[in-house]
């Protein structure tokens, strides 16, 4: 509800109970961190990008049991999607709410839903009466502390090997894996040693064998509430699958795929666009609606896969 302009956060057992039985609760006036966002995001990254990045930037600021607000002429280019998909991964950069103001996109947004036009007009005059709306004109507000974002300079990347904040570009992920798999164990380093690499084991599933190596992917689901919430990103994805079965891709046979949206409404806009056959094919079928993979929900591996992996101590990714 931040994305669209309305100022929410999670509470405690004990605060919701309070609030059902008619008591108050009461908290201290919180900081206000200003993120500014400035240009555009460059063609081929996403709203995920945004948020590891917003990550990486407030966990080296510090926003713990803080509000962050988000403004600046960045804001203009971004689609209600991406800024849900921000705020919702306040947990990740430890705040307590990832805020966006109202604007004309909030107001498209209605239009978008359903709302009727006299709705839409109550809320653009009460929010303009009480300078809740926000435009390119609006003066900058102040905040206790301020930092600033160019979306610009913002590229594909992942977050890694441990941490949240620990930002690694795309182009960078296999020298960044290289470096993490030999370095001490730490925040980044995992302390194995360069013979590592060289480890390969045969896995025999169903009648076909295959080799797995240091590194293999064994894990592949598109999950989250953050990112299959989010059209621009799913239908990427589809879009993705499309490209992959015309060139003739395949997915290894050790590689366990799932979708696990996080509402019906994705499997309809994916059926509805042709590109379920796709995901389908690479075997990327729906096992679910809601929290999977993100938190150990993915299910077991194939037990002829987990006796491998085990028995030869091997690193394998997800």
């Amino acid at each position: 509800i931040n994305g669209i302009g309305v100022l929410g956060w999670g509470v405690g057992g004990i605060e919701a109970e309070a609030g059902m039985l008619g008591q108050p609760s009461y908290f201290p006036v919180p900081e206000v961190i200003g993120v500014k966002l400035t240009g555009t995001l460059p063609s081929g990254t996403t709203a995920t990008d945004v948020a590891l990045k917003v990550t990486q930037v407030l966990r080296q600021k510090g926003v713990v049991g803080k509000f962050v607000e988000f403004f600046g002429n960045g804001l203009k280019s971004m689609p209600l999607a991406d800024r849900a998909t921000i705020s919702n991964m306040a947990p990740e950069y430890g705040a307590t709410c990832g805020f966006f103001p109202i604007d004309d996109i909030s107001l498209e947004y209605l239009r978008l839903t359903g709302r009727d036009e006299e709705q839409i007009r109550v809320v653009e005059e009460y929010c303009k009466a009480n300078g809740l709306f926000y435009t390119a004109d609006s003066k900058d507000p102040i905040y206790t502390d301020l930092v600033e974002i160019d979306l610009n300079t913002i590229e594909s990347n992942l977050s890694g090997p441990k941490r949240p904040q620990d930002l690694i570009p795309l182009s960078d992920m296999k020298d960044a894996f290289h470096k993490a798999v030999v370095a001490p164990v730490g925040t980044q380093g995992l302390g194995f040693n360069e013979q590592e690499f060289d480890k390969e084991v045969k896995v025999t599933l169903e009648d076909k064998e295959v080799t797995m190596k240091t590194g293999a992917i064994a894990i592949a689901a598109i999950t989250s509430c953050t990112n299959t919430s989010n059209p621009y990103v799913l239908i990427g994805a589809g879009l993705v699958a499309k490209k992959a079965i015309e060139k003739g891709l395949v997915v290894p046979e050790y590689v366990k795929t799932s979708l696990a949206p996080g509402s019906k409404v994705v499997t309809e806009y994916l059926d509805k666009s042709g590109l379920t056959t796709y995901l389908d094919q690479l075997g990327f079928q729906t096992v679910g609606y809601g929290c999977t993979t993100c938190i150990g929900n993915s299910g077991p591996l194939a037990p002829e896969l987990e006796e491998a992996i085990a028995a030869n101590d091997l690193l394998v990714t997800s």
